[in-house]
C-alpha cells in the first residue's frame, strides 16, 4: 500500500505490518466503530472554536488569569474533534464535502473549505495542533481499508493541503514532516490505475499556485532525500536506488507531470529539481540503460534540468566518439588500416549538398566521431569555426525556399516539410543527419521547424493544436468550423478533399476514397477535421519526413535522447531567443593577445551593451552563425577575442 513491495501472505490472514515502511494493511476491514464519529466540516469547526473562544473570553472578564496550561484546557474539545476525525480514515475521507459525487471530473472535496480549516486549526494552541499531526500519522499507518476507489481517496487530498507538510524550521520539524509525506507520496504512488486517472483530472482543476505549491511541496522532499543519499557511505546511485521513498515521490510528481501535459500549467522547467544536477548522472543513466528494475532518475527524466541532460547527451557522444577512435587507433596498429579518429568531410563551396551528402553516405559508420570541416582549396585548420560555417551554409542552402524541400508561413515564420517536393528522399535524409550531428557536435543551427516535428520525432502524436503554431489562419479556419452551429454543407461548401500548393498550383487531394463526393456537415464535421489535420501532418509527408526521420536516428539513435521532452529537443538543436546577459557572456569570455582591461575591450563592450537587443542578436549571428544562446543560457558559451596581429597575420 506505501513502498510497493511486493509480499506474501496467507489468504486467512486480515490483516499484516509491512517490514519495509511499517505500515498495517487491513484486508478486511472493520468500519463499524470509525461510523460513529462525525465528519468535520468548516462551520462545526467554527462553532466549537468560537465556544472555546467565548470560554476564554468569560474567563477574562473575571479576571482569571490564563496560563498556557489552562488554555490548552480550554481548548481540549477542539483537540479530541481533530484527534478522532484526522485519525480516522471514514470521518476524514467524508470531512469537508461539496456535496457533489467523486468522480472523474469531481473530487467531491470543497478545497477552499479545507484550507480555511487549516486555517483555522493553525491559529490555535499548540495542543490542538499537536494532537491533529499525530492523529495524521495515526491514520497513515494504518488507513484500515484498501484503498481502490476514487471515493476512497479522499482524505489523502484533505492532508496534502496541510500547510504544516511544506514546514521545515529545524531538524526535527524537517524529519517529522518528512515521515509523514513519505507515507502520503507512497500511498499515492501505489494506488491503482483509476484512481491515478483521477487524480490528474482533479490536480488540473487547482489554480495556478496552489498546482506550483504541490510542485514544491515534492521537490522539497525529493532535494532532503538526495541530499541524505549524498551524505551516505555508499556510493550515488548506489544509496539512493532502493529508496523507496524517492521512488514514491517521483510517481506522484509523474502524476503532477501528466496533468501539466493536459492543461498546461506551468514550464515544464518547474518540474526540474536542483538536487538532482548533484547526483552522479552517468552512474544513473547506465544504471537506468542496464535495466535492472532500481530506481533511476532517468525513469522521470522530467526532473533532470536541461543542462544536465545535455550533459548526459555530451558524456554519452564523447563515450562513443572514445570508442571510434580507440577502434581506429587499433587498426591502425594492428591491421595496418590507416583510420581517422575524426570525421572529416572535404566540401566545395559551389558543390556543398552533393559533396555534403555523398561523404556522409560513404562514413555512415563514422557520423559519432567528433566532426572537422575543410572547404577545397582553402587553407585552416578547423577548430570549431569552419565546423560553424558548415552547418550554416548546409542549412542555409537546404531550408531557402527556392530549393522547394520546405514550404514558409508568412504568419508563423516557421517551415514545414514540402510534399510536393521533387528532391530524392537522399536530401532529407542529410537534413535529419545534419540535426544530429548538431546535437552531437554541440551546435546551434539557425532552423525554424514547428513543435510538431520534434514531437513526430519522438512518435507523440500531432493535432489541430500543433498545427495552428505554424499554419495558424488554415488552422483558425478549421476551428471555425468546428464551433459553428449553422448549416455547414451550404455556408462551407467544403467536401473531404485537401488543398495544398504545388509551386504556385492548387492540388486537391481525397481524404477518403470518393472524398470529393461526400460533404462536410454537422455529424462528420469532427472527421473531416481531424482527417485534413492527420493528412498534412503525417499522410502527405510521410515520404519525406520518414527519411529525415531515419537520418536523424542514425546519429542520435542512443537512449540519451529519450530524455527529453520535444520543446527540450527544440532548445537543444535551435537555442533559446531569451535575452542575451552580456555580463555572463563577458565573463565566459578568453582573450588572447588582449587584457580585458584595456581600452579596446572596456570599449567592445560597452558598445555591445549600449546596443538593441537586435542588434546584439546580429552581432551574435555574426560571431557564431546562430541568434540564439545555448540552451542553458550563456554562461555556456565560451567566445574567444583575439588580436589580430598575434603571430598568424602580418597585419
Amino acid at each position: 500500500m506505501c513502498c510497493n513491495s511486493e509480499l506474501k501472505y496467507p489468504h486467512s490472514v486480515s490483516r499484516f505490518r509491512c517490514p519495509v515502511c511499517d505500515t498495517i494493511n487491513d484486508l478486511k476491514p472493520h468500519l463499524r466503530k470509525q461510523l460513529a464519529c462525525q465528519p468535520l466540516t468548516l462551520k462545526l469547526l467554527k462553532k466549537s472554536v468560537n465556544e472555546c473562544k467565548l470560554k476564554e473570553r468569560t474567563k477574562r472578564t473575571h479576571n482569571i488569569t490564563i496560563d498556557e496550561k489552562e488554555k490548552e484546557k480550554i481548548y481540549e474539545p477542539i483537540e479530541k474533534i481533530l484527534d478522532t476525525v484526522f485519525s480516522s480514515w471514514f470521518c476524514l475521507n467524508n470531512s469537508f464535502l461539496n456535496g457533489q459525487e467523486t468522480n472523474l471530473e469531481n473530487s467531491g472535496i470543497n478545497m477552499s473549505d479545507t484550507i480555511d480549516a487549516y486555517r483555522v486549526i493553525l491559529r490555535l494552541p499548540t495542543n490542538v495542533i499537536r494532537a491533529m499531526m499525530s492523529a495524521i500519522d495515526k491514520l497513515l499507518k494504518r488507513p484500515t481499508v484498501p484503498l481502490k476507489k476514487l471515493s476512497d481517496i479522499r482524505f489523502l487530498l484533505i492532508i496534502l493541503e496541510n500547510p504544516l507538510l511544506a514546514q521545515h524550521n529545524f531538524p526535527a520539524e524537517t524529519k517529522y514532516h518528512h515521515n509523514l509525506l513519505k507515507r502520503v507520496f507512497g500511498i499515492l504512488s501505489c494506488l491503482n490505475n483509476d484512481c491515478h486517472r483521477g487524480l490528474v483530472h482533479w490536480f488540473s482543476r487547482y489554480p495556478v499556485k496552489h498546482f506550483q505549491a504541490k510542485i514544491d511541496l515534492i521537490h522539497a522532499f525529493l532535494s532532503h532525500r538526495i541530499s541524505r543519499a549524498r551524505r551516505s557511505k555508499l556510493s550515488l546511485p548506489t544509496a539512493y536506488e532502493s529508496d523507496w521513498k524517492i521512488a514514491s515521490a517521483a510517481r506522484v510528481m509523474a502524476l503532477l507531470f501528466a496533468t501539466n501535459h493536459q492543461s498546461n500549467k506551468v514550464h515544464i522547467s518547474e518540474f526540474y529539481n536542483t538536487m538532482a544536477d548533484y547526483i552522479n548522472l552517468m552512474g544513473d543513466f547506465e544504471s537506468w540503460q542496464s535495466q535492472t528494475g532500481k530506481f533511476a532518475f532517468c525513469q522521470y527524466p522530467f526532473l533532470i534540468s536541461m543542462g544536465s541532460k545535455m550533459k548526459i547527451v555530451e558524456s554519452d557522444a564523447k563515450q562513443q566518439m572514445e570508442t571510434k577512435w580507440r577502434e581506429a587507433f587499433f587498426n591502425m596498429i594492428f591491421h595496418q588500416k590507416i583510420s581517422n579518429p575524426y570525421l572529416i568531410l572535404r566540401v566545395s563551396r559551389t558543390n556543398l549538398i552533393d559533396d555534403s551528402l555523398r561523404q556522409l553516405a560513404q562514413n555512415e559508420m563514422d557520423l559519432k566521431k567528433s566532426l572537422r570541416i575543410e572547404f577545397v582549396g582553402e587553407d585552416g585548420v578547423d577548430a570549431g569555426g569552419l565546423r560553424k560555417e558548415w552547418f550554416l551554409l548546409l542549412v542555409r542552402s537546404l531550408f531557402d525556399p527556392q530549393f522547394g524541400m520546405f514550404t514558409y508561413d508568412e504568419d508563423s515564420n516557421l517551415c514545414w516539410f514540402n510534399p510536393s517536393s521533387f528532391e530524392t528522399e537522399d536530401q532529407f535524409f542529410l537534413v535529419g543527419v545534419v540535426l544530429g550531428l548538431a546535437i552531437y557536435n554541440s551546435t546551434i543551427l539557425d532552423i525554424h521547424l514547428p513543435l510538431a516535428c520534434y514531437k513526430k520525432l519522438l512518435n507523440i502524436p500531432v493535432n489541430l493544436l500543433d498545427l495552428k503554431a505554424f499554419r495558424p489562419a488554415l488552422a483558425k479556419g478549421l476551428e471555425h468550423l468546428l464551433d459553428f452551429e449553422g448549416d455547414i454543407e451550404n455556408v462551407f461548401c467544403r467536401s473531404f478533399i485537401a488543398d495544398i500548393e504545388a509551386f504556385g498550383e492548387r492540388q486537391c487531394v481525397p481524404l477518403i476514397p470518393g472524398g470529393d463526393q461526400i460533404m462536410v456537415t454537422q455529424s462528420n464535421k469532427q472527421k473531416f477535421v481531424s482527417l485534413y489535420v492527420d493528412f498534412l501532418l503525417n499522410k502527405s509527408i510521410e515520404r519525406q519526413f520518414g527519411a529525415f526521420k531515419r537520418g536523424f536516428y542514425l546519429v542520435c539513435g542512443g537512449n540519451a535522447l529519450s530524455l527529453f521532452r520535444p520543446e527540450e529537443i527544440e532548445l537543444l538543436i535551435r537555442g533559446s531567443d531569451e535575452p542575451l546577459a552580456i555580463d555572463e557572456l563577458k565573463g565566459q569570455t578568453e582573450y588572447i593577445g588582449f587584457d580585458e582591461n584595456e581600452e579596446t575591450i572596456v570599449n567592445f563592450w560597452s558598445i555591445v551593451k549600449a546596443m538593441e537587443p537586435e542588434m546584439q542578436r546580429k552581432l551574435l549571428m555574426f560571431v557564431t552563425g546562430s541568434d540564439r544562446i545555448p540552451a542553458t543560457g550563456a554562461s555556456q558559451m565560451h567566445l574567444k577575442i583575439m588580436c589580430g596581429n598575434n603571430g598568424d597575420s602580418d597585419r
